[in-house]
């Protein structure tokens, strides 16, 4: 099951008091950029993000899963504890570096 238009948006909503916020469409599914990193992984009307170092202690106990076949593991966001949440996108972003751009042809 794809992820619905208003999961999409109320993810977005809840992220623009971190910057710009925007999501793509990818595969069926949905990324989810904050100021120009892609912190989120969209499936299933489920927000997925990296299990990365910097997040290991505050997402000890949140719920993981794959969010398509093939993924590595990942965390699964919990939206009732707001604050927490942002905090976590926010060292996620600091931790993830700038998409390398594209040589045009």
């Amino acid at each position: 099951m794809a992820c619905t238009n208003e999961f999409i948006e109320f993810v977005c909503e809840t992220l623009r008091p971190l910057g710009e916020v925007r999501s793509r469409k990818m595969m069926g599914d949905y990324v989810i950029y904050v100021n120009e990193k892609c912190v989120i992984t969209a499936c299933n009307n489920n927000a997925y993000v990296k299990k990365l170092p910097c997040i290991a202690e505050l997402m000890s106990t949140a719920e993981t899963g794959c969010p398509y076949t093939g993924a590595k593991e990942a965390y699964i966001l919990d939206f009732t504890d707001l604050n927490k949440l942002r905090h976590v996108i926010e060292l996620i972003w600091n931790d993830l570096p700038f998409p390398k751009q594209r040589k045009k042809k």
